[in-house]
């Protein structure tokens, strides 16, 4: 998140959402917490003015935010402050950490958004990261969502870090996700190979743009049923929010996503049923159902291939239990 100020721009889609659930929705350093915590201190006007959390947005509000009004802290040095935060470690040695990072949880520090991060929590648990990416993101080779769950790898050195960064740039860094999709995928397997830049337009999001930077998603239905697929996914790439567009981009939007298609997909769910399901499913997994469940790469210390594996979280498994139970069509 940049230190500048920020314009959100509300479209006709958005109309009616709560003033807090929009801006964290569009801001992936801020939770909906923080968006509250930065409206209490003035950061937010909405067309000028200050507003409620709960102000109801319009179309064409032009909401404006301030990330240097939240306050935060930060340490002697500039860098994050550690924090007494819960992680679970899936995996640690001499040269990385493996993590299974909660939905809700920001990777790193950013303007407006110092405390209450993964680093934070690594820190806070004395567990020293490679000094190489930047002072506030130190040991950070690559970054999930603030709203996707799963397994990330941290550098704890800088030779480490070097490693799993070439590993990216050369493609030799697999992962592997899980997520549930609205809709009936065409084909049991398919690939999305097609270019993602910054929206022309609503620069808060990015989108298949053509001259964009190449972006490759393999997509694998491991269970269908009547509304929804629960889908696996490799990406051959990294780009910001690579997934979530390629989905949107064949009309199959992640389940939840506020950003890329959760109106859609209210408009679409046309019957009753389609659509008690739908807001059943939301309310079970509140956040885009996104979960990084595998990664594979070479050890930097070892130089031997390794693979680290987490479960779905608890709200991914219930909403997949609630669909086998109620809206079941077949297995693939």
């Amino acid at each position: 998140m940049s230190e500048e100020r920020l314009t959100l721009t509300v479209a006709g889609a958005d109309a009616g959402q709560r003033l807090d659930r929009f801006c964290a929705a569009r801001l992936d350093t801020l939770s909906r917490t923080q968006v509250q915590a930065l409206n209490a201190a003035g950061g937010i006007l909405v067309n000028g003015r200050t507003r409620p959390d709960s102000y109801a947005v319009e179309a064409g509000d032009a909401i404006v935010l301030d990330p240097a009004r939240l306050p935060g802290r930060r340490d002697d040095s500039g860098g994050p402050v550690p924090q007494a935060i819960d992680v679970a470690v899936v995996h640690e040695d001499e040269s990385l950490i493996v993590v299974n990072k909660p939905a809700g949880l920001v990777v790193h520090p950013a303007h407006g958004n110092w405390e209450g991060t993964l680093v934070n929590a690594l820190l806070g648990r004395g567990t020293a990261l490679a000094a190489l990416g930047s002072r506030d993101r130190p040991g950070v080779v690559h970054r999930l969502d603030k709203d996707t769950s799963g397994v990330m790898v941290l550098a704890k050195t800088d030779t480490a870090y070097r490693s799993l960064a070439r590993d990216i740039k050369e493609h030799r860094f697999r992962k592997t996700y899980h997520a549930i999709v609205f809709g009936n995928l065409r084909s049991p397997r398919l690939t999305v190979d097609v270019p993602i830049a910054r929206h022309p337009v609503q620069r808060q999001r990015m989108a298949v743009v053509e001259g964009g930077r190449p972006a490759h998603t393999e997509v694998f239905v491991v269970d269908t049923y009547n509304h929804f697929d629960y889908i696996r996914v490799i990406t051959q790439t990294g780009r910001t929010h690579q997934i979530r567009v390629h989905l949107t981009h064949i009309e199959h939007p992640l389940l939840g996503d506020p950003v890329y298609g959760g109106r859609r997909q209210r408009a679409r769910a046309a019957d009753s049923r389609t659509r008690g399901m739908l807001e059943q499913l939301v309310k079970a997994v509140p956040r885009h159902a996104l979960h990084a469940s595998q990664l594979s790469f070479t050890h930097p210390g070892t130089g031997e291939p390794v693979t680290y594996t987490t479960a779905l979280p608890a709200d991914m498994r219930f909403a997949l239990e609630t669909l086998y139970r109620e809206d079941r069509a077949k297995e693939v």
